[in-house]
């Protein structure tokens, strides 16, 4: 008889909490951009950082190497084109490429995240960390549409500001704001292709709500029941 292939887990150099890595980087590179957004050598090293610290997390709870490598294939060229892209943000075909190379590199990301917390019926605390991280980098995902949107079509974001294109934080603030449903974005779709990606997202974000955390949270609540019967009644 052939043994049951065994379920993901984490390994390697980032310890027992892969998932708590990636989600402390995504969040470092949110709050790091700002300082860094004027100069093209420090976009280039938040990039580069990101996709690392996305790569290494993928390998650490993979199932199969399978996953390694196509997280591989994907995040090599995104990476380099991360530096390209600092380079040469004004070059729209750099910056559609790049997008085209990141969303389904992120996204397939989102679904390994998502495959190891679905795995088994046990939830353990990097599960926790991934349950988050899976959300951030969801929220990246879609802030690459939406800048591949732009590309395609300028003008399709309205902001505040006096630029007609929005700059990339932009987006992301505007992708973790439909994600979570706050609408507390000032940036805008206009364009057709842009409200139509906006919506899938909106979708989204309820779907993980709904689906991730309501299966974490009824998975620990079922575990705490079982736990008082096996305990039995107290004297």
């Amino acid at each position: 008889m052939t043994r049951p292939a065994p379920g993901p887990h984490p390994d390697g150099l980032l310890g027992r909490h892969p998932s708590a890595v990636l989600l402390g980087a995504q969040l470092l590179v949110v709050l790091a951009y700002p300082f860094l957004e004027d100069s093209a050598a420090g976009r280039a090293v938040l990039g580069v950082f990101q996709i690392l610290a996305v790569g290494a997390a993928v390998a650490a709870v993979r199932r199969t190497p399978a996953l390694s490598w196509v997280a591989l294939t994907l995040g090599a060229p995104a990476a380099a084109f991360s530096v390209a892209e600092a380079l040469a943000s004004d070059t729209a075909w750099v910056l559609l490429v790049s997008a085209a190379l990141h969303a389904p590199f992120y996204f397939y990301v989102s679904y390994s995240m998502i495959r190891y917390v679905f795995h088994d019926d046990r939830v353990t605390s990097d599960e926790l960390y991934a349950t988050g991280a899976a959300f951030t980098v969801v929220a990246w995902a879609f802030a690459y549409l939406y800048a591949a949107v732009q590309v395609l079509d300028p003008g399709a974001f309205v902001g505040t500001g006096e630029t007609a294109e929005r700059s990339w934080f932009e987006l992301l603030y505007l992708s973790f704001s439909v994600l979570t449903s706050v609408g507390l974005s000032d940036v805008v779709p206009v364009a057709a292709h842009a409200r139509s990606i906006v919506a899938v997202e909106m979708v989204a974000g309820v779907l993980y709500v709904a689906l991730v955390v309501s299966r974490l949270v009824g998975l620990v609540v079922s575990r705490q029941a079982m736990k008082v019967v096996e305990e039995g009644p107290e004297d």
